[in-house]
């Protein structure tokens, strides 16, 4: 398999302080990180491509490494994840898969071995194209005040024979999350889902 070809990285972090109700004692903070890479296998059919997870491990532990340190750089600080990849024209849908494993085991390891299934996205675009990248708890997938979703993209990408790669956290619930289920506090932690 071909190198890695990085042609660009974006980390955003938004802090939220109230949704229209009284203002969170700590802010929310919601952070995202997306790499450009050049598609190896754009404008072709290409039978055999899993190898290529195996080359984007190291750049799932350095983006997951980039965004615990724009979110405060500890690693305990960070409550919810999700990634998503957006492809360009000349990919198709299945090379976005290729960033399932590297991405999520890489938050999954960088976070301390969290047990919840990172929760993922992808389509075929062009620059500009966005996406909403779903987030859940690291821990339990059911605890519904992690629910969340983070809008990213990229203004000049994908190009056609590039992907974007994404990567995103949270620290902790939705700032005024009422809509009940199980709470973090209440997690069991065996299952990844309770």
């Amino acid at each position: 398999m071909p190198e890695v070809a990085v042609r660009k990285r974006i980390i955003t972090v938004e802090e939220v302080f109230h949704e229209g109700g009284p203002p969170a004692a700590v802010p929310l903070k919601r952070g995202a990180i997306v790499t450009v890479i050049a598609n190896p296998f754009a404008g072709r059919y290409v039978a055999e491509i899993a190898p290529f997870m195996e080359d984007l491990k190291p750049l799932g532990a350095a983006m997951a490494r980039a965004l615990v340190d724009a979110l405060g750089g500890d690693p305990a600080l960070v409550q919810g994840y999700g990634k998503g990849a957006i492809v360009g024209q000349a990919g198709e849908i299945e090379h976005g898969a290729l960033w399932h494993a590297p991405g999520g085991y890489a938050m999954r390891a960088v976070l301390g071995d969290a047990k919840a299934i990172v929760p993922s996205t992808k389509k075929v675009g062009g620059p500009g194209t966005r996406l909403d990248v779903p987030v859940t708890h690291i821990n339990a997938s059911y605890v519904r005040s992690h629910f969340d979703a983070l809008e990213v993209g990229v203004p000049d990408g994908p190009r056609a024979d590039e992907m974007a790669l994404v990567l995103v956290m949270t620290t902790g619930p939705r700032v005024h999350d009422r809509a009940g289920g199980l709470a973090a506090a209440d997690i069991q932690g065996r299952d990844g889902l309770r």
